[in-house]
């Protein structure tokens, strides 16, 4: 049995989706907080392979009990507090789900997991590329071996769980892998995100927030293409090694932006969205750019992102307003 932590969240769901439709016997932890919806799994509730338990990783004994109760053998941990502006206004939430909750779930795996062979066992930590803090735009892109030095408390409460999945390896011998990936898009997101908070407001005809100049730069990777990619490090990563994840698809804010309204003024029959981009004082240690370099994960897994951006973009902004045009968004 495998655990994904998360599995009703923007990633979480994709990976379990995956999982899932591979036939693989999965259990579900989410708190249902405001990012996870059962809806993100409502095509694979029911399924014999299928189960779900509403919990909150901060809670070490339901933890023990989860691991108890479903024969966990394998872990995907993604359940995380993961948006920036939140974590600036108050950083604490953070602390305790991505710290203390991954602790929660180290100690969980160690004490299920005792006495058994580890070879049977596995804990991936599904991690992001802000851990390594930014690069400026003449840099060349992240590595395994780039070093930590993470900007928010968003990002430094990731590089924190990091640690400690590293430190539980070495010290307990917890057979484990990390991935840390680059920005993801695609369908269900959580409408704070640029993506979607960008289409939303061009379909409700509301202004659009771009941060400070809007120069900054991410490389986006669609969440398809991450969630297989997780998989893969799952199933044939190097035990104890990390694995970056990323689709060398950089683009700056702005020019995102400016894509998603030409896409959006064709797809409406408008020619003005453009008009509600308004310029908003930047976010506090506003990072410059991430880029990630994926080659270990193209040479030792064999994965490569396969949607192009154009495609990815596109088929992202249409199930969006589908979901609007049906009242569900």
């Amino acid at each position: 049995m495998i655990l994904v932590t998360g599995g009703a969240g923007f990633i979480g769901s994709e990976v379990v989706r995956q999982l899932v439709s591979a036939g693989r016997r999965v259990v579900v932890v989410d708190n249902l907080t405001y990012a996870g919806s059962l809806d993100n799994l409502a095509n694979v509730a029911g399924r014999d392979n299928f189960a779900f338990e509403r919990e909150d990783i901060r809670d070490g004994d339901a933890m023990r009990r989860v691991f108890a109760d479903h024969g966990v053998q394998q872990v995907i941990h993604l359940a995380a507090e993961s948006h920036v502006d939140r974590s600036i206004d108050n950083g604490m939430p953070f602390i305790q789900t991505n710290v203390i909750g991954t602790a929660n779930l180290l100690e969980a795996a160690r004490d299920a997991w005792s006495g058994s062979t580890l070879s049977n066992h596995r804990f991936t930590h599904v991690s992001t590329d802000e851990v390594y803090g930014d690069l400026t735009e003449d840099e060349p892109g992240f590595t395994e071996q780039s070093p930590y030095k993470p900007s928010s408390p968003y990002s430094a409460s990731k590089a924190a769980s990091d640690h400690l999945v590293t430190a539980w390896g070495r010290t307990h011998q917890l057979p484990y892998v990390t991935t840390n990936c680059s920005n993801n898009y695609g369908p269900y997101q959580f409408p704070e995100k640029l993506i979607p908070l960008t289409i939303s407001r061009c379909l409700r005809g509301q202004s659009i927030p771009v941060y400070g100049n809007g120069r900054q730069i991410r490389d986006w990777i669609h969440v398809t293409d991450h969630a297989r990619g997780v998989i893969m490090a799952h199933d044939k990563g190097r035990n104890g090694e990390s694995y970056l994840l990323g689709s060398r698809n950089e683009q700056r804010n702005l020019d995102l932006v400016h894509r998603i309204c030409d896409e959006m003024n064709l797809m409406l029959g408008r020619n003005d969205l453009h008009e509600l981009i308004t310029f908003v004082q930047d976010r506090k240690g506003h990072d410059l750019r991430y880029a990630i370099n994926p080659a270990k994960a193209e040479s030792e897994l064999g994965w490569s992102a396969g949607i192009g951006f154009e495609t990815g973009l596109r088929s992202t902004i249409k199930w969006y307003v589908d979901r609007y045009n049906e009242g569900t968004s």
